[in-house]
């Protein structure tokens, strides 16, 4: 599985597998325990994973999201040593300590919490993609 068989839809928590495209739209599954089968149509507004950047203060203005959880999984592993439910003091060091040039403006509380609960999911379903920049340099 890669970043690119990955999306979120905007209004609904959790990440989703691309199984393929349908008359109506493009069928995905959860990424949970209950594997859950919806049809997204032209009223959802999904985002596949390596298509989100976070914003940042330098010339480029972004970072992909890929490239962030790739840097999270190398500095943390699975211990994070918070959730995201923790202080939004604590959420925003993290994110300090894991992209220091994030943008502290534009990047809201509820994005990091957002994006740990997007590793957690990572991490329990498709650790794998969080580990393919090191297959490739191999």
């Amino acid at each position: 599985m890669e970043f690119s068989d990955i999306a979120a839809i905007s209004g609904k928590g959790g990440l989703y597998k691309i199984l393929k495209p349908g008359k109506s739209g493009v069928i995905l599954e959860s990424m949970d325990a209950t594997k859950t089968k919806i049809v997204a149509g032209a009223t959802h507004r999904v985002s596949v994973l390596n298509e989100i950047s976070i914003y940042t203060t330098t010339k480029e203005g972004t970072a992909p999201l890929e490239d962030v959880l790739r840097k999270i999984n190398e500095q943390f592993n699975a211990d994070l040593g918070i959730d995201s439910e923790s202080d939004p003091k604590e959420l925003r060091a993290f994110m300090k300590s894991v992209l220091p040039e994030f943008d502290e403006h534009r990047v809201y509380v509820s994005d990091i919490k957002k994006l740990i609960k997007w590793y957690d999911i990572l991490l329990k379903e498709a650790p794998e993609v969080l580990k393919k920049a090191e297959t490739k340099a191999d």
